[in-house]
């Protein structure tokens, strides 16, 4: 017979979400992360593993609009939510985000790119216009070991010099 622990971690528990605004209807245990649902059920790759303790953004994703790490969140906190992945961002065509990243360098391997991508995307849905500061804040989360930032900062400056050219 199973104990209490086994049948709330391990039983299935429906999942309703948007994935990239398709609807997606899962039965997972209480205990599997979003970022294993994103890879593994619906086989967006993507969104990266890393290091799984949420210290380095390669798996960020947006949850209701917000950069949040698939490794940390459950999958069942997901329900009735709408995810963004690094293959959501762009819709038809690149993103403006990643269009500049590319224009700029703001990669070397490309491992933490995604992640990085979805952090600079997710700031400028709340703030059009950052500082520096807050620029330096939202990618706090995000690590990256090749580039020196130099290029994803100037990525994101290119941005915010563009929307200032606009009416």
């Amino acid at each position: 017979m199973k104990n209490e622990f086994e049948l709330r971690h391990w039983s299935p528990s429906p999942l309703n979400c948007t994935v990239n605004g398709e609807e997606v209807r899962l039965n997972v245990p209480e205990s599997k992360r979003l970022l294993a649902i994103i890879r593994e059920d619906l086989e967006l790759t993507g969104t990266k593993i890393a290091c799984e303790i949420g210290r380095c953004g390669a798996c960020m994703v947006l949850v209701d609009g917000k950069a949040a790490n698939a490794c940390l969140t459950m999958a069942y906190q997901c329900n009735g939510k709408a995810i963004t992945t690094i293959e959501g961002i762009a819709g038809e065509g690149l993103h403006p985000v990643q269009q500049a990243f590319l224009e700029e360098g703001g990669y070397q391997c490309g491992y933490c790119t995604p992640g990085m991508i979805v952090s600079v995307a997710a700031l400028l849905q709340e703030q059009p216009n950052p500082t520096l500061e807050e620029v330096e804040e939202a990618l706090s989360g995000n690590l990256c070991r090749c580039t020196g930032y130099g290029g994803i900062i100037r990525a994101v400056h290119r941005l915010i010099e563009q929307r200032g050219d606009q009416p």
